[in-house]
């Protein structure tokens, strides 16, 4: 039973903000937009390091149940709406959700699982629905060519097909993501597999397996708005934290190994996971499913979209908090990290351990085996460059094709930042290896399946990745996952092909580039 009363210890207290003196900049403004050039440097550091108070139990979103259809299609609904949310006691704020006022349901299916959705638009504006990591053709994708006017229902339906991962689900609308991700429209799909089923890990959801969506947010305590903190080139930044939509939140944990499935469903901000005392922890996760072997780690850094899974050991009666430490963004100068978030610090989640726990015994020393695609098998090499808003010197067009793939083929990317200012990288439909980063052998929390990762300044990211769903008419997207930066045109588009196919399109017919649900 979760005890839901305040933390007797504790009061409720704002988190300090630190003012961060910084020098004057002058910076070219050449192939930057207008708010990357006057966005550096202008928001004081956070550090809510100690000041969080635990009284809220974290809340764990519920598994949406499915229909089945007299052909075994599992039918999932979803509900795009309006409504209002109490993050703070007697404080109403406006914001949206799936199925309710803020964030939405936990979808659950298994690899082959036939699986349809039917998300329906309640908002009085045009939103969509991502499917962020899973692997599936352009049509049933939820990208820029599949929005939903208001009163419409969109139904994608798709066979699963890939590992065990955490992925999640989030509007796409172009030129609007940030601010419908902002407002509360995201939640997770979590797949299935025997390989996973069948390994002696935490798997009882909500009990030893759990969420941890993580999002910042700029709380007025007075309006009850979400307001927007304008943190520098990447975007909004909050200075406090939502974990589940739970504003301050603490766990009870019942069992002596706990699973946590990491989520940075911030719109522009970089974690650095750790726990206060320093302990280390297992990755046996990233974006795309199980790593091959546990990784021991006292520090995992995501930056918005990338997911992991952990396990964290503990002892009965302790108490212990997840904490975000200032994160290594790169960069010429040290003030760019600083302007973009590089300096905050914050308390996520306290984890707090009964009396007596129950065991979950070793953790496996084996996960999933890696099946490599082998580099050599590229049939070519792109190269992808990001700079300001723009990438290979171009803003994103709906109706200009950037690149024709055919399926089954393999790929070698190199994908580089071309500024002094963050970007990340996140392609659709498909998996990344990562093979060389900045010239050398990949870290380590880059050696899993990924679909999203983080671009330091000047940095580039050399990555192979097969593509096994055609679409003629339906792109997929590759993008900057710092919302801002896509709405603004850091984004490009390619169709995967049948072998042999016409592979000089360059433009997109009126059914694809304007198509409603």
């Amino acid at each position: 039973m979760v005890d839901t009363a305040p933390h007797p210890r504790r009061g409720l207290r704002r988190p300090r903000v630190v003012i961060a003196v910084l020098a004057t900049l002058a910076v070219s403004a050449a192939g930057v937009g207008t708010a990357f050039a006057t966005g550096i440097g202008n928001a004081p550091a956070v550090d809510t390091v100690g000041d969080v108070d635990f009284v809220r139990p974290l809340a764990v979103p519920a598994l949406l149940e499915p229909t089945i259809d007299a052909d075994g299609t599992k039918v999932f609904a979803l509900h795009a709406q309006p409504g209002s949310t109490s993050f703070v006691e007697g404080l109403d704020t406006p914001t949206w959700g799936f199925n309710g006022s803020y964030l939405g349901p936990t979808i659950r299916a298994a690899r082959g699982d036939r699986v349809r959705v039917d998300v329906t638009n309640a908002l009085d504006v045009t939103t969509s629905v991502h499917w962020h990591g899973m692997r599936l053709s352009g049509e049933m994708d939820g990208g820029v060519h599949q929005p939903i006017d208001p009163g419409r229902t969109w139904s994608p339906q798709w066979t699963i097909d890939q590992e065990a991962a955490t992925l999640w689900y989030h509007p796409h609308p172009h030129g609007a993501t940030e601010e419908h991700v902002r407002r509360g429209l995201a939640g997770l799909f979590l797949i299935d597999d025997p390989v996973a089923t069948g390994l002696a890990l935490p798997s009882e959801y909500g009990v030893d397996d759990i969420p941890v969506i993580v999002q910042d947010v700029a709380l007025d305590r007075e309006s009850g708005e979400l307001g927007q903190r304008d943190g520098g080139s990447s975007g909004h930044l909050g200075d406090e934290l939502l974990v589940n939509g739970t504003l301050a939140p603490y766990l009870e944990v019942a069992t002596d190994v706990v699973r946590l499935r990491l989520v940075n469903a911030s719109t522009a901000r970089v974690y650095a996971f750790g726990f206060d005392d320093g302990r280390t922890f297992s990755h046996i996760a990233t974006d795309g499913g199980l790593l091959p072997a546990p990784r021991d780690t006292a520090r995992l850094q995501l930056s918005p979209g990338e997911r992991a899974e952990i396990l964290v050991r503990m002892t009965p009666a302790e108490t212990v908090v997840l904490r975000s430490e200032s994160p290594d963004l790169g960069g010429v100068l040290p003030v760019f990290g600083g302007g973009n978030g590089g300096a905050d610090r914050f308390d996520v989640l306290e984890l707090r351990a009964a009396d007596d726990l129950e065991s979950r015994g070793t953790i496996p020393p084996a996960l999933a085996p890696a099946d490599p695609l082998d580099p050599a098998s590229a049939v070519v090499t792109r190269e992808w460059v990001l700079d300001g808003t723009e990438i290979n010197g171009q803003a994103m067009s709906m109706e200009r094709m950037d690149a024709v793939v055919e399926r089954g083929t393999v790929e070698h990317w190199r994908v580089r930042n071309d500024m002094s200012f963050p970007h990340n990288f996140h392609v659709h439909g498909v998996h990344v290896e990562v093979k060389r980063f900045g010239g050398a052998k990949p870290p380590a929390a880059l050696t899993g399946p990924k679909d999203t990762l983080y671009l330091p300044p000047g940095v580039e990211v050399e990555m192979v990745l097969r593509f096994d769903h055609a679409d003629p008419t339906y792109p997929l997207m590759l993008h900057c996952h710092l919302l801002r930066h896509e709405d603004a045109g850091t984004m490009a588009q390619f169709l995967v092909v049948e072998p042999g196919s016409d592979t000089t399109v360059t433009t997109l017919p009126p059914s694809a580039s304007g198509h409603r649900h």
